[in-house]
């Protein structure tokens, strides 16, 4: 008897433990996720458009509405080349991020057409400080977002892109500009979730609604597309190990909202 009385609340002991520790854990592994974006402003964000100074955010393209981060064009006339970024302030290595998108409204006058509901994620992006005026593109690579075009075919989003940079793909440079994922086709306006995993200069993976749609690597800075920067910055070669996150402004009105990172550099 005496035993059964000492075993028991070492027993309920151990159970209790367990249960606090699993607690805890879930507790820690939500804390996990910074919430980048606070829902009321642009508050630790930088804006960069195509020929104009960074920080200013030219005819309140990227605006907060109800809850979400809206990139608007109703102050434009015609376009002009003007693409635009807006990028959290702290470069990450390797790291998850996830958000929602959604396209909606028409293109703006003077965009051109391959940017009809077309925006993107750039990752790995030079500090927007270091763009001269006339830059169009930030060296970086895209995790891009297209919509389809309700006209019955294909137009997958998650791609890849890449203005300034190289990566490769299946164990090759690529030698195009662009790669399409497997994703499926999102028409209409509907929101569509988005993650992207990094592990700095190594694996990358893109993540359409919870499918992994594209997997490539060892992105470095080279290539073409984007023009105008500081040569001082375009290492060509150069290992692309971290960087600034940005969501882009191309002529095609599209919101964004629910932006969480993981830092995975702390595992």
């Amino acid at each position: 008897m005496m035993k059964i009385k000492y075993i028991l609340p070492i027993g309920l002991l151990a159970l209790s433990a367990a249960c606090a520790t699993q607690h805890h854990s879930k507790n820690q592994n939500k804390n996990e996720w910074i919430n980048l974006f606070n829902g009321r402003n642009l508050d630790n964000w930088i804006v960069k458009i195509h020929h104009h100074d960074v920080d200013v955010n030219f005819a309140n393209t990227f605006r907060v509405k109800d809850g979400v981060i809206q990139v608007n064009y109703d102050g434009y006339g015609d376009f002009n080349e003007q693409y635009g970024h807006l990028y959290y302030k702290t470069p990450y290595s390797d790291y998850h991020v996830k958000l929602e998108y959604r396209f909606y409204g028409d293109l703006q006058k003077g965009a051109p057409y391959y940017t009809l509901r077309n925006s993107g994620l750039m990752f790995h992006s030079q500090d927007p400080r270091t763009m001269p005026k006339e830059q169009d593109w930030p060296i970086s690579v895209e995790m891009q977002f297209l919509g389809g075009l309700s006209d019955g075919n294909p137009r997958p989003t998650g791609n890849m892109c890449s203005p300034g940079t190289d990566i490769v793909y299946k164990g090759k440079k690529l030698e195009s500009h662009c790669l399409e994922s497997t994703s499926k086709t999102y028409d209409g306006d509907q929101w569509v979730k988005a993650e992207l995993i990094v592990h700095g200069d190594s694996l990358i993976t893109h993540i359409i609604n919870g499918d992994t749609v594209l997997q490539y690597s060892q992105p470095t800075i080279g290539g073409g597309v984007a023009n105008r920067y500081d040569p001082r910055i375009k290492i060509d070669g150069k290992k692309l190990k971290q960087g600034f996150i940005a969501l882009q402004s191309e002529g095609q009105p599209v919101e964004f909202k629910n932006i969480y990172l993981k830092d995975l550099s702390k595992k």
